[in-house]
């Protein structure tokens, strides 16, 4: 039986039969994202490494104990468990970053224009990107791990709250007081975004 054509539930039952490579499978269908994720959110190799292997050992865990339960998408739930033992972590070190409150709207990302046609006009793109991923680190990182979901991930607002463990209502706050704090940064740095 080819594992790689199938679902992540039957990848999940086969693995509970006792196909090894099944999980195996299912660990290198998500790892690279996952990692990604997880480094994008603490900044830190080594770090990224421990939650990233204490996450698998708990998706693991519960698999092996018959405790996992097919409620939505597989991955959905190793990012929560992700997300978790990454706040388990700051709330270790007393480090869980806290954000301010603004009054303005504002997007970033409004005055990027995807409609560019010159290789000129393509390498400022790729710089203003480059501009705005160093200063998306000033962010605190409940906004910048939202807000690193919804746009480079390029997951919805439902998917986020399930993920972060939080309501839609608070994934939309924390998106919005994220570009509030990315335009105060942008103002404080003179940075230029045109």
């Amino acid at each position: 039986m080819k594992t790689v054509k199938l679902s992540d539930n039957e990848l999940i039952a086969s693995y509970q039969s006792g196909n090894e490579q099944a999980l195996k499978t299912l660990i290198a269908r998500y790892e690279k994202r996952l990692f990604s994720y997880i480094m994008l959110s603490v900044k830190n190799k080594e770090l990224a490494e421990d939650i990233f292997q204490d996450t698998f050992i708990k998706v693991i865990n519960t698999i092996r104990s018959g405790n996992y339960h097919e409620e939505g998408k597989f991955f959905q739930w190793v990012m929560r468990i992700a997300n978790n033992l990454k706040i388990d972590y700051y709330r270790k070190v007393q480090r869980m970053p806290m954000f301010d409150n603004g009054d303005s709207e504002f997007d970033i990302f409004d005055i990027i224009s995807t409609h560019e046609d010159s290789v000129e006009q393509k390498i400022i793109r790729e710089q203003i990107y480059n501009d705005l991923h160093h200063i998306i680190e000033y962010l605190p990182q409940e906004q910048r791990e939202v807000l690193v979901m919804r746009i480079y991930q390029d997951y919805s607002f439902k998917e986020i709250s399930e993920i972060t463990g939080v309501s839609i209502n608070t994934a939309l706050g924390r998106m919005r007081y994220a570009l509030i704090n990315l335009r105060k940064i942008i103002a404080k740095h003179k940075v230029v975004i045109e």
